[in-house]
């Protein structure tokens, strides 16, 4: 027999149910409650199956997991880890020729399958926890059911969870059996101890833990958000009794304490173990009687208006709660103390929600690139979100991760090696061959943890070449360097670095007392325990000098070309995407031309930038998928008559640079003129009073006599515009058009010599007068003084005689005296009533009684001496000289 000997545990009484499913169907369900064993003995039991041709490939979703999991197992055999069983990190890897089980990480099985879809060598995948609902679990699963539909019908597949839809699952494993574990869950009594009004989280928590050192016996699990929230609680606690030992465990750190706290208690010492909910199924910490739980966690959530995913503190489901409380009672009864009240819990949600409809989809459409199939092509317990897909898929075409038709790019495959979210390890990829590798390292280990610097968003400075100096320069100091995270990222940036093969160092940097920290000796003051930010780790960022100027901003610029900002005053900035942000006026950043923002808060309508790095203008064209655009407008300028040019370099929302002039000749130009003759008419032309007379002259000739006489109407000419304009245009402004010109240009040749005939501009009366011909209204007409027109006989004509004109007679003050298209008729009628009136109005004209036989009488000649006389018989002088004084 290869497998251990019996246990015990609940597990083992379902085993064989599962080896006849895996036997005859290929794939199982196994679900079982939190310590029936299922992680760590139904993989042992495998073992032994004829079928079993291969390794066994157990995945979990957390590296801390991944570890004590392939170390329990190893302990059931009595081996060391490395033989049978061996597990696989993305920072380790522990296996040999004779490992059968291998536990690894989600990524590690997803990497391995994009590498090599058939999975040589393995004969099943075990998929534990699959009631997180993990983002990678999903993807993985859904790569895997479709390798074993394309190529490995061989295949089996195992999922195992503590609480599961499993009608659910086992449809998608293609109706595989269910297999069920009762468990050994022993009674665990609930308390509810909900805070006090204005008590802070981990105020409440301590008072709990404390409370139930006294109320209880046994060693104690107490979940917290966050490794924050587990660190002031274990200042809290620093106090609580020489016997009791407080300890921490989350994923970032160090493995010695991570088995450090997983360990069994000594006896006679009680321990308080303070974790995430890393702890809540896919770990087991040995003697738990007591749980203390916060009922939050942190959870990464998708911010569609800034294309961000943020670990956000939540409510923790019921479903949760119940997995957390049953902790206490594996070995025997044991105590829950929930942070929250019973009316409360009963309105939380059931079940949390699955994180593929949470985050960030940027990694996971990278890899269906890579995979070669659309997310409509697989299988899935929940379709990715289309919208969050589709924003996903254009960051990856910024980035140059993907073509235009999503195929992965050679720098796609480069991203996707390095377990980085795409953004950093675009920046840590495209930073090799611009000699920022090390900066862009560093960066990428300060951006996927929490910042190096604690306190007030007040008092944290904005540029993130504050953070990478104190990483990348161990004499590098600033008073609210946060050491035990400095330490976790200088480790982080050096496996980063080793794995991009980047060499180590970065040793371009100014002096390191610039920029608001300084080199002294010891450790800063910053909170926290853990060592000081003294030598890094070996080789590698920790060692050399900080950035120099401009690398920080270069190097991000990578990883966020989407978020590059421009200043448009007041410390106010605005992004690539046309939405607002600001930082502190009082910060060196405020007075920037351009930023790369690497981390906001998008919870106002400006968003807060909490870390950013100024940027050149000159770098902008070498930004990933940054490169400026220019564009050539050309429009109407009403005031000025004519088409300006303006030429914008534009970043998306962002105008670089904007210049205007008059366009210059050219058929843009020549389009942009009649489009805006087309759309507002002919009016925009200069008209002189001769254009508009003479298109009044051609509508009375057309009216008239019909063609071939053009329609030169308003809306006749913007009907036709783009035929006549182009050759009337001389410069790129309307002005310059001869309207006149235009209108003579449409006449056909065979009637052009009889306009003057037909329809004369002017008409010459008896007394020698030329009077110009008015043809707007419906008649002809023109105008004159009543003397004007005596020793006419005959009434005046236009169109060859076939129109009469309107006579507007005028009093010697051109005020109208009489409206007539007959003169003769005038002249022998109503000009007798006319004239009595106009000679009692004007005694000193001349108004004869038969006005048709009556000469035209020439005004009076201007007396001799100059002047035109001042009305008493001497003629005007001109006026003297003032005399200079």
């Amino acid at each position: 027999m290869t497998g251990p000997a019996p246990t015990g545990l609940p597990v083992e009484a379902s085993v064989p149910a599962v080896q006849g499913a895996l036997a005859t169907a290929g794939a199982a369900v196994v679900q079982a409650p939190p310590g029936a064993g299922k992680t760590t003995v139904v993989p042992l039991r495998l073992l032994d199956e004829p079928w079993l041709l291969g390794r066994v490939v157990v995945l979990e979703p957390r590296r801390l997991a991944t570890r004590a999991a392939a170390r329990r197992m190893a302990s059931l055999l009595g081996e060391p880890v490395g033989a049978t069983v061996g597990y696989t990190t993305r920072d380790e890897r522990r296996v040999s020729a004779a490992t059968r089980v291998e536990v690894v990480t989600e990524g590690v099985l997803t990497r391995r399958l994009q590498r090599a879809p058939s999975l040589p060598g393995v004969a099943l995948v075990v998929f534990d926890e699959v009631h997180e609902r993990n983002l990678q679990t999903d993807l993985a699963m859904a790569l895997t059911l479709d390798t074993r539909a394309r190529c490995r019908p061989d295949l089996r597949l195992l999922a195992m969870s503590a609480t599961l839809d499993t009608a659910r699952v086992a449809d998608l494993l293609g109706g595989a059996p269910v297999v069920s574990s009762e468990g050994r869950q022993y009674p665990v009594e609930v308390r509810w101890a909900p805070p006090r009004p204005r008590q802070r989280l981990a105020e409440s928590a301590a008072a709990a833990v404390e409370r139930a050192l006294r109320e209880t016996e046994g060693d104690m699990l107490v979940f917290l958000p966050g490794a924050g929230d587990i660190r002031r609680v274990q200042s809290l606690l620093a106090g609580v009794g020489d016997r009791v030992d407080v300890l921490a465990l989350f994923g970032a750190l160090p493995v010695a304490e991570q088995d450090r706290a997983l360990e069994a208690s000594v006896p006679g010492r009680r321990r308080v173990v303070l974790s995430t909910d890393i702890a809540e199924t896919s770990l087991t910490v040995e003697g738990v009687r007591v749980v203390v739980d916060a009922g939050q966690a942190r959870i990464p959530r998708y911010d569609a208006r800034t294309g961000l995913s943020r670990l956000q503190t939540v409510t923790a489901s019921r479903a949760s709660a119940d997995q957390r409380a049953g902790r206490a009672g594996r070995t025997e009864p044991g105590t829950a103390y929930r942070l929250w009240s019973k009316m409360e819990h009963a309105a939380r949600r059931p079940f949390a929600t699955p994180e593929i409809e949470l985050v960030d989809l940027a990694g996971f459409a990278l890899d269906l690139a890579i995979w070669g199939k659309s997310a409509a092509d697989l299988r899935w317990l929940d379709p990715p979100p289309e919208r969050a897909l589709d924003e996903a898929q254009a960051l990856l075409r910024s980035l140059g991760a993907v073509d235009g038709d999503g195929r992965p790019t050679g720098e796609g495959r480069a991203m996707a090696e390095l377990p980085l979210h795409p953004r950093l390890a675009r920046m840590v990829t495209g930073s090799v061959d611009r000699g920022l590798g090390p900066v862009a390292c560093v960066l990428a280990a300060l951006l996927e943890d929490r910042d190096v610097l604690r306190g007030t968003p007040d008092e944290i400075p904005v540029d993130a070449e504050v953070r990478a100096r104190l990483i990348a320069d161990d004499r590098a100091r600033h008073p609210l360097a946060d050491r035990a995270a400095l330490a976790s990222a200088r480790r982080r940036a050096a496996e980063i670095a080793g794995r991009a093969g980047v060499a180590p160092g970065a040793a371009r940097g100014r002096p390191a007392a610039t920029g608001g920290y300084s080199p002294g000796p010891g450790a800063g003051p910053g909170p926290g325990p853990g060592p000081g930010p003294g030598p890094g780790p070996g080789p590698g960022p920790g060692n050399g000098h900080g950035p120099a100027p401009g690398e920080c901003g270069r190097a991000l610029a990578l990883a966020y070309p989407d978020r590059i900002a421009q200043a448009r005053g007041g410390a106010r900035f605005r992004l690539r995407n046309g939405t607002g942000a600001w930082v502190p006026k009082g910060d060196p950043l405020a007075d920037e031309a351009f930023l790369v923002v690497a981390e906001l808060d998008a919870d106002r309508r400006d968003s807060r930038v909490r870390m950013a790095a100024a940027l050149d203008a000159a770098d902008l064209d070498g930004a990933a998928g940054a490169a400026p655009e220019t564009s050539v407008d050309l429009h109407f300028d009403g005031q000025r008559g004519e088409v300006r040019r303006t030429v914008t370099r534009r970043l998306d929302g962002l105008v670089l640079s904007s210049s205007a002039g008059p366009a210059g000749p050219g058929p843009e130009t020549v389009a942009a003129l009649v489009a805006e003759v087309r759309a507002r008419g002919v009016g925009v032309l200069a008209w002189s009073d001769g254009a508009r007379a003479l298109q009044a002259r051609l509508s009375f000739l057309r009216a008239t006599f019909g063609e071939p006489w053009p329609d030169v109407s308003d809306g006749a000419l913007a009907t036709g515009v783009e035929h006549w304009l182009p050759p009337a245009l001389r410069t790129g402004r309307l002005k310059s058009v001869d309207v006149a010109r235009v209108l003579r240009g449409r006449v056909p040749l065979s009637v052009a010599g009889r306009l003057d005939e037909l329809a004369p501009a002017n008409v010459t009366v008896a007394s020698g007068r030329s009077l110009a011909v008015d043809y707007r209204g419906e008649r002809p007409k023109v105008s004159g003084r009543v003397q004007d027109f005596f020793g006419t006989t005959e009434h005046p004509t236009v169109a060859g005689g076939r129109v009469a004109v309107l006579v507007e007679l005028l009093s010697p003050a051109a005020r109208p005296v009489q409206l007539t298209s007959d003169l003769p008729g005038f002249w022998a009628g109503s000009y007798a009533a006319v004239r009595r009136d106009l000679a009692g109005r004007y005694p000193k004209h001349h108004w004869p009684e038969d006005p048709s036989a009556a000469p035209h009488r020439p005004p009076r000649p201007p007396r001799p001496g100059g002047g035109t006389g001042n009305g008493r018989g001497r003629p005007n002088r001109p006026p003297a000289r003032r005399r200079r004084r």
